[in-house]
């Protein structure tokens, strides 16, 4: 089989194709034939070495993939040959709140990821695709849209009527645009880019801000939901974190999602005045993933795929990613 690995971290040019035997599936285990995955700004920290310890040189990236069980091991009894899978970012997480032993494994970065054509698993480390999505949709679920998930309706009680701020248009932040609504919410989005602003409307956002032609974003949003969203999914980090608590209203909730930009510290006091909840979010278990399949086929959701790119040139799909030109989730497809 073929596989990707990255035997040194200088970008996505040092991705490189190898080639070695399929695995045999162990007790408990599930041989997965790869057809589709997908990539996250994680994947591209990962490459250039900004991703932090323990990622060894040599690491198959990626967490996001979806394919078809193509064996079971001993003991087995979730899954049967030919059903449709994804695998879950935290393989350790099941269920029950985070702790260090469930999120310590990672895919694609402390652990072997997906980019391979056969990926093993432990059975209770899969979902089950939702029927109404294609394999290439399901690879675009695992990461982002099981964050957006966990920081709107698990961590932050998302309830009809309330106010989202989502920031630019990567794959959380779309994802957390088409939960929030579909939970009855209104959307307020911002982009650097009237078109993809357009875009976001389509999706459902009720108000847009250009932040490249309002740097003080965070007080036109609060102005326009009279004064300030219920939830920020907050992306940026350090250099949007300040305009993100100017957008929150007394009482709100930040969830700190992303490190996209960089920035001075903010002071404690604007939390404090405002009574903020800021909380980190990791992802999520694999039980808060088979919940959010359950809304995905009730609302029939669909992911908002930018592009697809052929497994032989899974380079190109990382230079897609890298150019910020993208709305929604890159893919790469079997060939």
């Amino acid at each position: 089989m073929r596989y990707y690995h990255l035997p040194r971290f200088e970008g996505p040019g040092a991705l490189r194709l190898g080639r070695r035997e399929v695995p045999v599936p162990g007790p408990h285990r599930v041989l997965v034939r790869m057809r589709a995955w997908s990539l996250n700004h994680r994947d591209l920290l990962i490459a250039h070495d900004r991703y932090g310890p323990g990622v060894r040189p040599g690491v198959v990236p990626l967490s996001d993939g979806a394919g078809e069980v193509a064996a079971t091991g001993e003991g087995v009894t979730r899954w049967r040959t030919g059903d449709r899978v994804v695998g879950a970012f935290l393989p350790a997480w099941d269920a029950g709140p985070a702790d260090e032993a469930k999120t310590g494994p990672a895919l694609g970065g402390t652990v072997d990821g997906v980019l391979a054509e056969y990926v093993t698993f432990d059975e209770r480390a899969l979902v089950a695709v939702p029927s109404h999505l294609s394999l290439e949709e399901a690879a675009t679920l695992p990461c982002a849209a099981v964050t957006a998930w966990h920081a709107l309706v698990e961590a932050g009680r998302l309830r009809p009527g309330q106010s989202v701020l989502t920031l630019g248009s990567g794959g959380v932040s779309v994802f957390a645009l088409q939960l929030a609504v579909a939970g009855g919410a209104r959307v307020v989005a911002t982009s650097g880019s009237d078109t993809k602003l357009e875009r976001l409307r389509e999706l459902g956002a009720s108000d847009l801000v250009n932040h490249a032609d309002v740097p003080e974003w965070g007080a036109v949003v609060a102005e326009l939901t009279g004064g300030g969203v219920d939830h920020v999914v907050e992306v940026g980090g350090a250099g949007t974190l300040r305009q993100s608590v100017t957008a929150a209203r007394t009482g709100g909730r930040i969830s700190v999602i992303g490190v996209l930009s960089r920035g001075a510290g903010l002071s404690p006091v604007p939390l404090l005045r405002k009574a903020l909840t800021v909380q980190g979010v990791v992802v999520g278990s694999r039980e808060m993933f088979e919940a959010m399949n359950r809304t995905l086929e009730l609302h029939r959701l669909r992911p908002v795929v930018d592009s697809v790119f052929p497994f032989s040139d899974a380079q190109a799909a990382y230079r897609r990613l890298e150019s910020g030109r993208h709305l929604g989730k890159v893919v790469i497809a079997a060939d």
